[in-house]
């Protein structure tokens, strides 16, 4: 696995709400909710690593994949009451409220000087709620991870990190073994932003690589070859080359990242957008797309195939 590099922490600060600072021996017991697509690999990350983990997932096959790759499994976070961390890799801020708050809810479970790690894209507002209700005893930070599958699975992902930075501080070896880390300063809600502004160019680049892919098709181009001829030139993208093979393998090709999962991060864009009063008419015209994909029944499909919605 390629060697971490994290940027450099502030140095602590008075202690304040959501502060209190966790043991100085570092942690080593990690529970981890949700065990998709990129929660799966992240589990395994932290096991190679060396950490004692325990993966959390209501779903039996995602338990059964995590098992059968070596990391213990539970329906629900019971072992949040022992662990050092826990993290959660949840898809949407309903789930991260479910799985939070209420009385069966994480922080009611969590023991004294423990940290809570949401590295979901559930948007400022939900973690800030989650942070709001923890108990003094636990702290809370914001670490939405971007890069997909792919990084998950070689421990390259970036993580946009926001919270106090003792606690931070405490959490940078789990959090290394993911990737490389942004600081986006001490106030919860801060990281989601970042990775808000993040997923906005994700859910435009998307459609503009299909949309482009679909008009070379339109005019009559092999798009294979249109593919290759504009991947390195000045019109190329990250996203164009990631999902641009897969948009012409069609409905069958691999998910790594549903068309669902960008109705959601495109909608929680747009609801970012408005609730500030700015306008966004690209990701509006994204999100357009990615409903469009969802109400045709390919909810479930690979991200790439919102293509699809391009073809007549």
């Amino acid at each position: 696995m390629p060697a971490a590099r994290s940027v450099h922490l502030s140095p602590p600060r008075p202690a304040r709400r959501h502060e209190t600072p966790m043991p100085r021996i570092p942690p080593r017991r990690i529970t981890f909710i949700g065990l998709g697509a990129i929660g799966l690999p992240m589990a395994g990350q932290l096991l190679a690593a060396g950490f004692e983990v325990t993966g959390v997932d209501p779903c039996p096959d995602q338990r059964a994949k995590a098992a059968s790759r070596g990391v213990p499994v539970e329906e629900i976070p019971v072992s949040a009451a022992e662990a050092d961390v826990v993290m959660c890799m949840v898809a949407t801020p309903e789930q991260l409220r479910a799985v939070a708050l209420g009385e069966g809810g994480l922080l009611r479970r969590m023991r004294e000087d423990s940290a809570l790690v949401v590295m979901s894209t559930v948007g400022p507002r939900a973690v800030r709620e989650v942070a709001d209700a923890a108990p003094p005893t636990v702290a809370v930070l914001d670490v939405p991870v971007t890069g997909g599958v792919a990084r998950a699975v070689t421990g390259e992902l970036s993580m946009f990190a926001s919270g106090p930075p003792r606690t931070l501080e405490q959490v940078l070896p789990v959090l290394e073994a993911f990737g490389t880390l942004v600081d986006c300063g001490p106030e919860i809600g801060q990281g989601q932003s970042y990775k808000a502004v993040n997923q906005l160019l994700c859910s435009v680049h998307i459609v503009a690589a299909a949309e482009a892919l679909a008009f070379a098709q339109e005019l009559g181009l092999d798009p294979q070859k249109a593919l290759s001829a504009v991947t390195g030139g000045a019109g190329g993208s990250w996203m164009l080359s990631d999902r641009g093979p897969r948009m012409l393998q069609g409905l069958d090709a691999e998910v790594t990242s549903t068309i669902g999962i960008f109705v959601k991060d495109s909608t929680l864009v747009k609801d970012i957008a408005d609730d500030i009063g700015f306008d966004a008419p690209m990701v509006t015209t994204a999100q357009a797309k990615y409903r469009t994909a969802q109400d045709a029944g390919w909810e479930h499909r690979d991200d790439s195939q919102v293509i699809r919605t391009y073809r007549r």
